[in-house]
């Protein structure tokens, strides 16, 4: 436990900012299923519509730095490609 005025701060930023990126974290992973769901469902427009705000997700993730910026590429990358796949 912490014992000084200082150490108690930072726990609780901490606890916050936890919070704050489980909440980033987990809208991220809703989208992603939501969106891979439409997508092997075939109903590409639905899924199409869900990427901009799945990319928003993705990239406010990575800008925070609860994921890197190569792993929101590749999740980027891979769902389109998925959606593409559908369509063709």
């Amino acid at each position: 436990m912490p014992i000084t005025k200082s150490a108690k701060k930072a726990l609780r930023q901490n606890v916050r900012g936890k919070i704050r990126n489980l909440k980033r974290k987990n809208t991220m992973k809703t989208l992603v299923k939501q969106t891979k769901k439409l997508a092997t469902t075939e109903k590409k427009e639905e899924a199409v519509k869900l990427l901009p705000e799945l990319y928003k997700a993705i990239d406010k993730a990575a800008k925070r730095g609860i994921i890197k910026k190569n792993a929101a590429a590749r999740k980027k990358s891979r769902l389109t490609k998925l959606i593409q796949k559908v369509s063709g």
